[in-house]
């Protein structure tokens, strides 16, 4: 049962494939159809060349017709000549034809990246999904541009020099396909033994780069903790067993090429024994045994190539689904049918019996929420690590979709709107910061159009950032890379400075000064308080001292409001957020 699953994976894959190639289906016939002429144009030269040996070996008594063999040997090198060129037409037309597939997988990752939930993210690395783009898809580019046209011709010459071979002598035919049906079963026991080990090959190559990559990226971290040995054995392990399944995927592979070519010329002395004897016999020609040992190393030559394009093609097939995985995995839901729409919003939000729980967990992050939030509110949202304070505004803003319930804004369910519509009624400030490469200008206005010089400075300097970019070589031109060394602070200052620039009717502030210094965090908050006036604001802070000016604080625990009030409401009821509260400064003092 699993073998004929596995048979139907593959099966599905090599459809899919085909399916991307459908546009070029036209222009691939052409190149198998130059291949496979030239391959036919090919197999016409021994005929021709038997003929001629005939002429010479008659000519030696009775005298040689040298115009009628200098006729066959022009038509001999026009055919030669013919075939050569339409070879290279055929390879070209593959090369265009595979690096447009190639281009297509890869520009459909890349819209498919967009629109998969973050949850997917959650349970794949990144190093892992840049490993499907590049590796993955170049494997398939590779396998096609290098197999097709060789099995076109491998298949061609076999069928070819089969017939030509019956046309010239039946028993020495039979001699040689029995030595050939040797070869093919052989073949195909070893291809399928290595697959396996091809599709291991390809998934641990995505492991490494996964590994590599989140090294990479927490190497400071690795060095605190002088987890390098620790890294080096996981590195050491992922690379074994790449090494494993590498090396017999290509050691079986490689077995197939000196097995064929061994077949090949057992075919070729078992045609040659039995030419010789049926020569001596008087019943075939000296050209009919030149002419027929050249059409056997045609019969036999295939077999060789078939077998490096058979391994080629087990590379691109567990490459190709690896790509399919991806390409198939569950999408956000299509909204294109929305036609509601808040150019802006006034910041009325209302949170009615909200439920959510992450994919395979049966444990509820989010039980039953419901609050309401008046236009131009600010909310603290406090509670202890796991209470659900990041997924709540993540659901507010669509990053995760809710299970139960629904969230209003102005009355509109969030729901009813698209996710990019949601999206531009906030500007968010993370926790985790993230800067591109480019430019801090182009840092400050990604994606936003029409900001001016003015507005950019004077964000800048809400946030005390405006100094330290003029004592930057280029200003606010200068290109963040790793030349320019910028602190975890004046990263967190740059994307507030963003999230002012947007100027989003609703705020969200994920702990936005957990990185900067008391001094800065005062600068920050004077610029953030400014900035709140007249916004709807969602502050999730750890620091309480930070939010003791909220309008609403929402103290949640276990995913459910525990309190909420002001600040001074509740310390007078001396409930959770009082002793978290006083907690904090008694660890303070």
């Amino acid at each position: 049962m699993s073998k004929n699953k596995e048979k139907s994976n593959q099966s599905n894959t090599w459809g899919k494939l085909l399916r991307y190639c459908k546009s070029h289906i036209p222009v691939i016939v052409i190149a198998i159809l130059s291949a496979a002429i030239g391959t036919v144009l090919t197999l016409l030269g021994p005929d021709k060349l038997s003929e001629m040996t005939d002429l010479i070996t008659a000519g030696l008594v009775n005298g040689i017709d040298m115009k009628e063999v200098t006729s066959i040997g022009l038509f001999l090198v026009f055919i030669y000549a013919l075939g050569t060129l339409l070879s290279m037409m055929q390879g070209i037309i593959m090369s265009i034809v595979t690096q447009r597939v190639s281009k297509k997988l890869r520009a459909d990752i890349s819209h498919k990246i967009n629109r998969l939930p973050i949850s997917y993210y959650n349970k794949s690395t990144t190093g892992d999904i840049l490993s499907r783009v590049t590796n993955d898809v170049d494997t398939i580019g590779q396998a096609m541009n290098q197999s097709i046209g060789t099995l076109v011709t491998a298949a061609a010459m076999l069928v070819g020099s089969l017939v030509m071979m019956l046309k010239t002598n039946i028993i020495m035919t039979v001699t040689a396909i029995i030595a050939t049906l040797i070869g093919f079963g052989l073949m195909s026991v070893i291809m399928k033994k290595s697959q396996q080990f091809f599709f291991s090959q390809q998934e641990y190559l995505g492991k490494i780069n996964g590994h590599v990559e989140e090294v990479y990226t927490g190497h400071t971290v690795v060095k605190a903790y002088n987890g390098e040995d620790r890294m080096r054995t996981e590195f050491e392990s992922l690379n074994d067993n790449l090494k494993d399944s590498a090396f017999k995927a290509q050691f079986l592979s490689g077995l197939m090429m000196p097995i064929m070519m061994f077949i090949g010329n057992l075919g070729f002395v078992a045609v040659c024994v039995v030419g010789a004897v049926m020569a001596m016999n008087g019943k075939i020609s000296f050209g009919v045994i030149v002419a027929f040992i050249m059409y056997v190393r045609y019969f036999t030559q295939p077999l060789s190539q078939i077998a490096q394009a058979a391994q080629s093609l087990q590379s691109a097939s567990a490459a190709s689904k690896r790509v399919f995985e991806f390409l198939e995995a569950e999408e956000m839901d299509n909204e294109a049918h929305k036609s509601e729409r808040l150019d802006t919003a006034v910041g009325k939000v209302k949170f009615d019996h909200v439920q959510f729980t992450y994919e395979n967990t049966d444990k509820p992050v989010i039980k039953d929420f419901s609050t309401e939030v008046m236009p131009g509110q600010k909310i603290a949202i406090v509670g202890p690590t796991g209470a659900g304070k990041t997924t709540l505004v993540n659901l507010l803003i669509r990053f995760n979709e809710i299970n139960g319930g629904e969230i209003y804004i102005d009355d509109k369910p969030i729901s009813s709107l698209t996710r990019e519509n949601v999206h531009d009624l906030f500007c968010m400030v993370l926790q985790d910061t993230w800067l591109f490469e480019g430019t801090i200008r182009e840092n400050l206005v990604y994606n936003k159009t029409g900001v001016t010089d003015k507005q950019i400075e004077d964000a800048c300097r809400s946030v005390g950032l405006h100094h330290f970019i003029q004592t930057l070589s280029a200003g606010y031109d200068t290109v963040l890379n790793d030349r320019v060394n910028l602190s975890a602070g004046q990263k967190q200052q740059l994307t507030i400075a963003r999230a002012m620039l947007k100027d989003a009717p609703m705020l969200i502030l994920d702990e936005a000064t957990s990185s900067v210094d008391t001094r800065t965090e005062l600068l920050i908050q004077q610029a953030m308080d400014k900035l709140m006036e007249g916004r709807t604001s969602f502050v999730i802070a750890h620091r309480l001292s930070t939010i003791k000016n909220a309008d609403v604080i929402l103290v949640l625990k276990d995913g459910d409001i525990l309190e909420s009030g002001s600040h001074d409401e509740l310390l007078a009821r001396n409930g959770f957020y009082a002793e978290l509260y006083n907690s904090q400064f008694e660890q303070a003092s």
